[in-house]
């Protein structure tokens, strides 16, 4: 590594109502990775958008290269040689991965017309290098939300940047997606390009990071070479206590069925799914971005429509052909793309975690207003939704605090059956045992629960059962004592092809 290149002094941030940063300390060196780790709202996102030039700091400066510097947007961050992947992506949905890539640096010919032959291939040479499979001319739109991720990391590499910051990277990516990632950063260390990477997942600090840095409620409470301080000793001075378990699995009493899918099929994308839930059971859903996990939700939910197939809840035939179909057979989604399809962003805490019960807190038309903010204020509290109030906009909470309130919505109205999507993704640890312990508390008051997740470890270790799909079928059934990672992985790449006789019991 090579000798600072940023330092970032006393930094302050304000919002209304909450102190975001103070009085923060950072600093990059040329060649390094550096991973920022704390809770969800410890001010992780906040400091490098102010680095990045998206938000302006109420005290502190910025050097670069020793001299002092004002970064008083996007632009100007640039210029500098500085290019973020921010957690929430930020790319426009009716436009090709390529022109996402280099929206607002298109290539234009002499005539000044866009040289669109030169824009594919540019923007291909760089999604290539991760691994990307559809074609560069797709509209972002009608990607996956992993193929949306490498969108956002191609476009960051694209600026040939001198730092860049990674907010939460490999949140949606598989293991092989973030292999590839590590193998780019690595290449970037090579060429003296500084990194700041933000990840709540700490495994992976210990494979690509060089330091640490820990926030805490906007404050810097720690600062590491990663090869000298333990994920324990991280966690505890992220969430200023100690965690004992990392999936605290309580196995809950087995009831009756609670859900059954009998030959599912939509398209191409779903091949005759069959498959059973009961009652206090956590199934776990794994297989590879492209297998058809969502897709399988999307469609018990009733938000895209199935070609063929049977759905029972509690014993009786269910006819989904919409959302309404499926809150009335008491299904309850909370959904992976928590900004664009679990929240309204413009909208209250408030009424975000009521918009899925308004019959409790209403009558003849009128809302009850007690009755809303006593619901609200209660999931507020059991979830820890760091909040300065329940009227603050959702859309100025952390990604972390978002997921919670996504999850306070579908827990302030009753359900047989909760699809988790992705749930973990962007929470921290303490948050996330949190979340472990609430499904827990759910499958022990007799809810069917099924947890997709790219996270293996968390799949086993939160799971009764694994179900495991391969290019849009079922191809495993795995209880959890013979479930590892490395069968769950063949199942899921086809190194094993026998379909597995007791899927759908």
């Amino acid at each position: 590594m090579s000798g600072t290149i940023l330092e970032m002094k006393g930094i302050c941030k304000s919002f209304p109502g909450v102190k975001a940063l103070q009085d923060v300390d950072f600093d990059l060196r040329a060649g390094e990775v550096h991973a920022l780790v704390g809770e969800n709202g410890a001010g992780k996102s906040t400091l490098m958008k102010i680095l990045s030039g998206v938000y302006r700091p109420d005290a502190g400066e910025i050097r670069l290269h020793s001299k002092v510097v004002s970064i008083t947007s996007p632009l100007v961050a640039q210029a500098h040689g500085i290019s973020i992947i921010h957690q929430e992506r930020r790319l426009f949905p009716a436009l090709s991965a390529a022109e996402n890539v280099f929206a607002g640096r298109l290539p234009r010919t002499s005539a000044g017309l866009v040289d669109w032959e030169r824009l594919n291939r540019q923007a291909k040479e760089y999604l290539d290098l991760l691994g990307f499979q559809p074609d560069v001319r797709t509209p972002v739109g009608e990607l996956s939300v992993a193929n949306q991720q490498l969108v956002e990391i191609a476009k960051a590499l694209s600026m040939n940047p001198k730092i860049i910051i990674m907010d939460e990277p490999t949140a949606p990516l598989t293991d092989s997606e973030t292999e590839q990632l590590f193998a780019i950063i690595r290449q970037l260390k090579a060429r003296h390009v500084a990194v700041v990477y933000i990840s709540h997942r700490l495994d992976e600090l210990r494979q690509i990071c060089d330091r640490v840095t820990i926030l805490r409620d906007g404050r810097r409470v720690g600062h590491h070479l990663v090869a000298e301080v333990s994920n324990s000793e991280i966690v505890r001075a992220m969430v200023g206590r100690e965690i004992v378990e990392r999936f605290p699995k309580v196995v809950a009493p087995r009831g009756p069925l609670v859900l059954r899918v009998k030959d599912l099929s939509q398209k191409k994308r779903l091949k005759n799914i069959s498959f059973e839930i009961h009652r206090g059971e956590v199934v776990g859903l794994a297989g590879l971005v492209g297998a058809g996990r969502t897709e399988l939700a999307r469609c018990l939910f009733g938000v895209d429509p199935f070609d063929q197939g049977e759905i029972e809840v509690a014993g009786e035939p269910r006819r989904i052909r919409s959302i309404q179909d499926a809150l009335k057979a008491g299904i309850a989604l909370a959904v992976e793309d928590r900004k664009r399809q679990g929240l309204v962003l413009s909208m209250s805490v408030r009424h975000n975690v009521t918009l899925a019960s308004l019959e409790k807190i209403s009558r003849l038309g009128w809302l009850r207003l007690g009755a809303e903010q006593e619901i609200v204020q209660k999931q507020v509290r059991d979830l820890a939704v760091k909040t300065p109030h329940i009227d603050q906009l959702v859309g100025n909470l952390s990604g972390g605090n978002q997921q919670k309130v996504v999850l306070a919505k579908w827990l302030a109205k009753q359900f047989d059956v909760l699809i988790l999507d992705e749930p973990t993704i962007g929470i921290d640890v303490g948050s996330r045992v949190e979340l472990y312990e609430l499904i827990n508390d759910l499958a022990k008051s007799g809810v069917g629960i099924l947890l997709i997740s790219s996270d293996l470890p968390e799949v086993l270790g939160m799971s009764d059962r694994i179900l495991v799909m391969r290019e849009g079928s079922l191809v495993a059934d795995l209880e959890r004592g013979e479930a590892t990672q490395e069968l769950i992985m063949q199942y899921a790449t086809g190194s094993v092809d026998a379909r597995v006789e007791r899927c759908g019991r």
